[in-house]
């Protein structure tokens, strides 16, 4: 049997061969939120078999270029996290500027209903966006950012195109 030291230098190890990345929980204001399990993620999605894995690395390897590209260009200080609490509510990831949540974003492979944890969270940390992210959705023209809304179902391609 392999212990969890073992296997945490292990996923050190990859992520300093730049295979994968971790991504950590966001716990500040959220009650229950397990705070000690990070996501890892690799690199080159193309790996993945699993539809809902694939296209979930998909977009956290996308949010990632974004958060570390609006960093280098001085935009504010940017987190790219996920949350997830003992209730068993969970959101893929969060974005954080400057301390505070700016965006929540959800990632579903085709279109299903508006997920509850994401509204609970975008109610409870009063989060002005919140996106259900479509990855087999046609392109839209339209601003996802333009004004803070409730959560709401968007295509993978009309999100990303916002991004950096």
């Amino acid at each position: 049997q392999i212990s969890v030291d073992t296997v945490r230098r292990w996923i050190n190890t990859l992520c300093n061969l730049h295979l994968g990345f971790m991504i950590r929980p966001w716990f500040k204001n959220v009650s229950r939120s397990l705070r000690k399990e990070p996501k890892w993620f690799l690199r080159d999605w193309a790996l993945i078999d699993d539809p809902g894995d694939k296209a979930e690395t998909f977009i956290a390897c996308h949010l990632l270029k974004a958060v570390e590209g609006w960093n280098d260009l001085g935009m504010g200080k940017f987190q790219l996290r996920h949350l997830r609490d003992k209730n068993q509510r969970e959101v893929d990831f969060i974005v954080i500027k400057d301390n505070k949540p700016w965006f929540l974003a959800e990632v579903k492979t085709s279109e299903e209903k508006i997920s509850d944890s994401l509204k609970y969270y975008q109610k409870q940390l009063r989060v002005p966006f919140a996106f259900q992210v479509i990855l087999d959705a046609d392109y839209i023209e339209a601003d996802c950012f333009v004004q803070e809304q409730q959560a709401l179902k968007v295509p993978a391609r009309t999100f990303l195109s916002q991004l950096l």
